[in-house]
């Protein structure tokens, strides 16, 4: 299971939403959400499913897959097949019935992560230049089973208002109008997690949040994280502790979910601040250096970063409601002295069943741009100057921008198996334009269970 189907499973299995414009029903299916299958391929697991379904255990299990091939340029031209996996748990306990809470809830992720090999540091890119980019979204950078999030939560006032406490991610909340059907990282979902503060997906840290409905369409959503730059680190993959917590996290959204001409579209705004310690490059290294620390920088705190996305279904097909085109868009924008990509945006397109025989099928399109920050290569030349050519600090050639594009076609071959292969187009990859475009072929797998 990729984040697109968690996604889906999480706008699906929450609260539903209806249209303001319309009477008709809140569909996301075309936006790219499309519901996990009633039965994998284990079916109805001799009836525990529908067992423990009634109890009030909703559950996913899926795997996923990314291969990604080199075909031609990149910092390295020796061809290279690159190969990850993953397994996943997410589920939801309903506890209203035992408790007689209302909206009472557990949720739970579990990720089994495998086959650490990444094309984009491994080929596409330089080795001495930090990662602006993956081919395989889904590379966690280690082989490790971790928890993702492990929290409880409750309604108020007859749903408006949903409040969760514990072990956090911020998908289970924030910047889900955009899913992660892309195999290309900067394709994938939102733009939120470039900050650099939080992480996607599998990793957790200690936080709670509150999503209140003003209307059936009409969210705000706001949290208090621990932001914790060791969160991803393999010795916190089951860890309930803040040892090395340097500050929180205060994000805050407003999401909007309008039926237009009776077509669903979501529509977000965000924005996160931390006081937690960052390296501050727009005052430089020069005036930091010093014997006792070679590679002392000065630090700030207060950073910021701002998000936006857009996904609105623009057709669908009159014998079938759930084949169209959708399109999207999302930016995200951070503190140029504290990020070397603080601007970073993508635009996509999506259609739900081009071909009357394969009405559940997928075609997709995508381009992302981003664009390293001058402060960034301004540090980057003062490093250049002071380590004079000495191989104990850290070089690489001052950034532009990168444009990267993807097309997929999504094959389904059963409910529960899925096959999507790509091609990649990277320009200037790593954001350096010394470095040749590449061409990459992918092949993403997704079997539920």
């Amino acid at each position: 299971m990729d984040v697109k189907s968690l996604y889906s499973w999480l706008l699906l299995a929450g609260i539903t939403v209806s249209g303001s414009l319309s009477a008709a029903p809140f569909n996301p299916t075309v936006l790219g959400f499309e519901a996990p299958p009633k039965e994998g391929m284990f079916g109805d697991m001799l009836g525990l499913r529908h067992r423990l379904e009634d109890s009030g255990l909703q559950f996913n299990l899926g795997y996923l897959s990314q291969i990604a091939t080199n075909m031609h340029g990149g910092a390295d031209t020796r061809h290279k097949v690159a190969y990850i996996d993953q397994f996943a748990f997410t589920f939801t306990q309903d506890l209203s019935t035992l408790t007689g809470i209302p909206g009472a809830v557990i949720e739970g992720n579990i990720v089994n992560r495998n086959h650490n090999s990444n094309l984009a540091t491994q080929r596409l890119q330089a080795s001495s230049v930090p990662m602006t980019d993956l081919a395989q979204e889904s590379w966690g950078g280690q082989s490790i089973t971790r928890l993702g999030w492990f929290t409880a939560g409750r309604s108020f006032f007859d749903n408006q208002l949903f409040w969760r406490i514990g072990l956090m991610n911020k998908v289970q909340v924030f910047d889900q109008g955009i899913p992660c059907d892309f195999q290309i990282l900067s394709l994938c979902g939102g733009k939120s997690a470039y900050s650099m503060t939080w992480n996607n997906w599998n990793v957790h840290t200690w936080g709670t949040s509150a999503e209140w409905k003003f209307t059936p369409e009409l969210a705000v959503k706001v949290a208090l994280m621990e932001q914790n730059p060791q969160a991803a680190s393999r010795a916190h993959a089951w860890s309930v502790s803040t040892q090395h917590s340097k500050g929180v996290i205060l994000p805050v959204e407003v999401e909007w979910r309008p039926l237009v001409n009776q077509l669903p579209g979501i529509y977000n705004l965000g924005v996160s601040w931390t006081n937690a310690e960052q390296t501050h490059l727009a005052r430089g290294v020069n005036q930091y250096w010093g014997a006792s620390d070679p590679q002392g920088y000065a630090k700030t705190h207060n950073s910021y970063y701002l998000w936006a996305g857009a996904n609105q279904q623009v057709t669908k097909h009159a014998d079938d409601p759930l084949r169209g085109i959708s399109l999207s868009a999302s930016l995200g924008i951070g503190d140029k002295k504290t990020l070397r990509l603080p601007f970073v945006s993508s635009v996509s397109a999506r259609y739900r069943g081009p071909f009357s025989l394969r009405p559940n099928d997928w075609l997709g399109l995508g381009v992302s741009y981003v664009k390293v920050g001058k402060w960034a290569n301004k540090d980057q030349l003062q490093m250049q100057e002071i380590a004079g050519g000495q191989s104990s600090l850290d070089y690489w050639p001052t950034g532009s921008s990168a444009i990267n594009t993807e097309l997929f076609y999504r094959l389904q071959v059963t409910p529960w198996f899925q096959l999507q292969p790509s091609v990649q187009y990277w320009h200037n990859p790593g954001a350096i334009s010394e470095t040749d475009d590449a061409w990459v072929l992918g092949l993403k797998t997704v079997v539920t269970f």
